[in-house]
């Protein structure tokens, strides 16, 4: 299960917006928003992006994208 709330502070941690991450994803906001609300998943390429964009370890991708 997505943590929503993990990502959000590493997003504003990073001094990001979520506009910003979508453009940088190359998809849209609102897409962006479905993935964050779960209605859709992130694809293991976006993930990796999101770990190079926001500086994660691979501890931190886990409490966010794999947490149970």
């Amino acid at each position: 299960m997505f943590n929503k709330n993990k990502f959000r502070a590493k997003v504003i941690e990073n001094g990001f917006t979520i506009k910003q991450i979508a453009e940088m994803l190359h998809i849209s906001e609102v897409t962006l928003y479905r993935k964050i609300n779960g209605t859709s998943d992130f694809t293991r390429k976006e993930i990796q992006k999101l770990k190079e964009i926001l500086k994660l370890d691979v501890e931190t991708v886990e409490e966010i994208f794999f947490t149970e």
